[in-house]
């Protein structure tokens, strides 16, 4: 089914300031999405190309992962040059065509930032280690050894091992959260958040939208060096890290998550808020304290606008009650703040694989997602329903796969290529050998085959989220929990305007009997779901959800 694209004028985007509550931002993945120059990795003109695509979903703005000059050893998120296009994408003037493009179909443009870290390429770090008194000396987090030579505290990197490196020419260790290429900036040094303004000024000058802050939680670390404390066996949560990772045997209290934060945010809300209509949303990167700090950086309308945390990214399926406890719990702790979800992304397993859902489940959980409160992001391929794909280890990529396989496969099986056509082995994706191999299972999934198909995965997608943008209620109205078991959920969202849709689903694969509330409650046909109903009393079949508006 080949759907017409809107167009929207540079001057209609820009009416509603608070465009991003309750906006679908959809991610890209850049290496993965389109190669259009025949080197086996996707590149901004790619995107540029398949920008249609993400326009007939409906979606209100793009989300690129990181396209910056890097090395690559951790994909684009170990930056050399936060103001320059890695030549592997393309230039500058790609970047800026596909702003234009974008804009012209009506899509906002999200660049994702990786302010916590550069690689230790960049001249920034290249000048700090080369003494301990040059003009950089401080703009990492340097310290000395302890006595007997040994880092000097015991905080870990989640890509493995620990959190230091040690630096033979500055003759101290350095602190690392991620790969040991991967040097820490110090925000405790004024000038470096200057300095880190200034690329957000940068780029909201060449007319981005908004940013997605990585690892926004991890910005600042404690000043004293102080030891993490263990973290009790019960609470190892293994959403941050996979389980065989010891990072999750400590909190976290010190070498992240650090209250001096808030300040920083705030001055990093100040500046978007010199460009009306601009917008970021963090990733709290941290299963112990998430929802808390999803708060903290977004109360008070002077910090980020919105975070995202794990509660959905996690490796298991979320029920009915876990759902319900999420969405109560930030709505109390949160009063004035506005969460972001996912249930996939460039970093886990494709939750159609990790929670070992079939097409209806899917299907389900999608609906679920485009009804909660909050802003909502959709990873490239959710569209379609891929489910993870295999990668063996000699064609791994990871690092972290790398490290800890076979226990621990890594990101890879997430960011295999998009498949837009069945014709060929690689779906479309490029002439020659890609990045990654496309999965032989993905291209019966391709775009053109379910653009044919009324009634395939893409062409749900679109009418969800088209019944999601005709519901004020469903995009920033208020939410209050009707019931909730195991097996089901339901809640009544509503608009300022009075606007109340009551939400059920049965996320079960047998039929589940539920009341509605109390009032006068009238089905809406236009929904993607029309299960039967009898007087009161609802029958959900399994895998079914329904939607009914309050008569008025």
């Amino acid at each position: 089914m080949n759907l017409a694209v809107s167009v929207e004028s540079n001057s209609d985007m820009l009416v509603d300031p608070d465009w991003w509550r309750g906006a679908v931002i959809y991610q890209i993945y850049p290496r993965s999405y389109q190669d259009s120059n025949s080197d086996g990795v996707g590149d901004l003109s790619g995107i540029i190309h398949r920008l249609p695509h993400i326009a007939s979903l409906g979606v209100d703005a793009i989300w690129i992962s990181p396209f910056f000059r890097s090395p690559m050893l951790d994909f684009g998120y170990d930056v050399s040059d936060y103001r320059e296009v890695d030549p592997l994408f393309g230039t500058l003037g790609d970047f800026d065509a596909l702003i234009a493009r974008a804009h012209e179909l009506g899509l906002k443009v999200m660049i994702d930032l990786v302010l916590s870290h550069t690689s230790d390429q960049h001249a920034w770090f290249q000048e700090s280690r080369s003494s301990r008194d040059n003009p950089k000396a401080n703009w990492y987090v340097w310290a000395d050894a302890k006595e007997d030579g040994t880092p000097p505290n015991n905080w870990l990197s989640i890509f493995g091992g620990s959190g230091w490196e040690w630096d033979s020419e500055r003759q101290q260790y350095y602190m690392h959260n991620f790969l040991k290429q991967q040097p820490d900036l110090n925000f405790h040094e004024p000038e470096v958040q200057d300095a880190l303004l200034d690329v957000t000024r940068y780029w909201l000058e060449r007319g981005v939208d908004g940013f997605r802050l990585d690892t926004i939680n991890f910005y600042i670390h404690d000043k004293q060096l102080r030891d993490n404390p263990v973290c009790p066996v019960e609470d190892r949560n293994a959403s941050t890290a996979p389980a065989v990772n010891p990072y999750n045997w400590q909190l976290h209290v010190h070498d992240k998550n650090q209250p001096e934060n808030l300040e920083f945010l705030k001055r990093y809300r100040a500046l978007l808020d010199e460009y009306p209509g601009k917008t970021a949303v963090g990733e709290v990167g941290d299963s112990q304290m998430g929802m808390q700090i999803q708060a903290q950086y977004t109360s008070g309308g002077d910090k980020v606008h919105m975070c995202y945390a794990f509660d959905f990214l996690a490796p298991e399926a979320p029920n009915g009650t876990m759902i319900a406890d999420v969405l109560t719990r930030f709505e109390q702790v949160a009063t004035d703040g506005w969460a972001c979800y996912a249930f996939s992304n460039h970093d886990v397993v494709r939750h159609a694989s990790r929670w070992n859902l079939g097409e209806a489940a899917q299907r389900l959980y999608a609906a679920l997602l485009m009804s909660i409160r909050g802003s909502v992001c959709l990873y490239q391929g959710e569209e379609l329903g891929l489910t993870e794909a295999y990668v063996s280890y000699e064609e791994l990529q990871d690092p972290y796969g790398i490290r800890f396989w076979p226990k621990f496969k890594g990101r890879d099986g997430c960011r295999t290529p998009i498949p837009w056509s069945s014709d060929g082995p690689t779906g479309g994706f490029t002439d020659t050998k890609p990045w990654l191999p496309v999965a032989m299972e993905h291209l019966s999934k391709s775009v053109a085959e379910q653009d044919r198909d009324d009634h395939s995965m893409l062409n749900f997608y679109r009418q969800m989220v088209g019944f999601r943008k005709a519901q004020p209620a469903l995009i920033n109205g208020s939410f209050e929990l009707v019931a909730a078991r195991d097996d089901m959920v339901s809640f009544i969202r509503q608009a300022d305007d009075g606007q109340r849709v009551f939400c059920a689903f049965n996320l079960s694969n047998s039929a589940v009997p539920l009341d509605l509330p109390a009032g006068s409650w009238r089905q809406d046909m236009a929904a993607p779901f029309r299960p039967s109903v009898t007087d009161k009393s609802i029958t959900l079949p399994p895998y079914q959800a329904y939607f009914a508006h309050e008569d008025r």
